[in-house]
This record gives structure tokens, sequence and C-alpha cells, in this order.
């Protein structure tokens, strides 16, 4: 229970990564706020889930893309839980297409999901964290993507990219403030948006053939997030971890 006694928001919560991180977090002791853009039969279970784990679980409905619906977010949840310790920043949006035709609006609306509404958040729970003395967890839930130029991605790598150097600059601000900020880059997870990107006969064939000979689970980010955002973590700050079963490394074994 080495998150007994904290208070956690995790953005994007209902589902896929953000529910496996907040299902860890509860696992370990912590009270979870979860959030997602409205209330959904989805969100009830994930919350039925994490009061199952003995956590005093809540949910808030909110847009975590726009600053002043992320600052509302941020207000429901400190009235629930009196303090937040912990941010899992997760939600993204993401639609693949060429470069070549790409529309502007939709390059605009990623980099808003995906980059934007981190910034609003982690600057809402930050403000709050250093008006009450300072310490602190920011995690955000970037991607593989960061790293490496996947075709057809051109605004969710940029996004991505962008999101790791943006959790690195907030590190470097908030280290005299004791607030730790760090960055999981995870691999190809199964989740219900890769369910709808790729289908789910796509996944059930091409996970065998990953390095790790499995297709990641949310759980496996969960407990790298439960780590990062513990006590066990306390001199980590400006990080960024890849979390993907060598998924990144595959071209490099032959």
């Amino acid at each position: 229970m080495k998150l007994a006694g904290r208070k956690a928001l995790v953005t994007g919560g209902a589902n896929g990564i953000g529910f496996g991180c907040a299902l860890e977090l509860a696992r370990a002791g912590a009270d979870v706020v979860i959030n997602d853009l409205q209330e959904t039969e989805e969100s009830t279970t994930a919350l039925e889930q994490l009061r199952q784990q003995g956590s005093q679980a809540h949910f808030v409905a909110g847009d975590a893309f726009g600053h002043d619906s992320g600052g509302q977010i941020v207000s429901e949840s400190l009235a629930l839980l009196g303090q937040i310790d912990i941010l899992i920043s997760a939600p993204a949006f993401s639609q693949r297409g060429d470069f070549l035709d790409y529309p502007r609006e939709l390059f605009e609306k990623t980099l808003t999901g995906t980059l934007t509404g981190h910034f609003s958040m982690a600057q809402h729970v930050s403000q709050h964290m250093v008006s009450r003395g300072g310490r602190g967890k920011l995690l955000f839930i970037s991607s593989v993507h960061a790293l490496r130029p996947y075709a057809r991605a051109i605004a969710y790598n940029a996004a991505k990219a962008g999101l790791d150097h943006m959790a690195k600059t907030m590190a470097v601000e908030l280290i005299k403030h004791r607030i730790n900020v760090n960055v999981i880059n995870p691999g190809w997870i199964e989740t219900p948006g890769e369910h709808r990107t790729f289908g789910s006969k796509t996944l059930a064939e091409e996970g065998p053939k990953l390095p790790w000979g499995r297709i990641g689970q949310p759980a496996d980010i969960g407990r790298t997030a439960a780590f990062l955002v513990s006590d066990d973590a306390d001199y980590i700050t400006g990080t960024s971890l890849v979390v993907d079963g060598g998924f990144s490394l595959k071209d490099a074994l032959g």
C-alpha cells in the first residue's frame, strides 16, 4: 500500500491506459478521481472496480482538452478529495492520415488534445500543489511515437514529442517545489482505441509477433505509473521511461 492516503486525479481514466493507471493506484492504496468527457456505462464499471480495491473513488465529467474546463475538473476533484497529490494525465486524440492530404483542422485538434490539454491540466494541478507548500507527482502518458517518426501519424508524432519536452521543462521549473514530473512512453498497448483503429483480429494476430511475444496491457503501464508516483521514485524527475516490451527495438533483432 505504497500510496495509502494519497489523492490522485487521472484524466482519461475511464478506460484503456488511463483506467489501467487508476486501478493500480487504487490497489496501492490511493483515493482516485477518474475523469472522462461524460459519464457512461464504461465509467460506471470503472468506478465500481476501483471501489472494489478499497479506494474512495469518484468520477468527474469534463473536457480535459480545454483550459477552463480543465480548471473545472480540478476544482471538482479538489472538492471530492480535499487535495491532489498525484496527477496522471492520460487523454489523447489521434486520427491517422497521409501528410500530403492531412487537414490543418485535424492537425490542430490533435495538438489540442494530445499536447495543449496536458499543459492546462498540469498547470491547474501544479498551482494547487504549490499553493499548499509544494510536493506532488505529475505523470504524463506519452508514446513511443514521441521517439520515432511513424508514417501517417504526423500530428500525433509531433504532439507526443512536444509533450515529452514540455514535461521536462516543467520538471526544471518545479524542482524548487519538489514536484516530480515524469513521462511514460508506452508501446503497442491493447486498448479500446487500438481495437477501433486496427481491429480485434489484427491485434490478436500481431501481438505474438512482437518482441515480448504479446501486446502490452494497460496494467503494464499502470504498474509503472504506480512506481513513478510513489516515494520509491522520489529521486526521479524529468525522465521519459519507455515501457514497450521491446517494441521500439524490433527492427534491431534482425
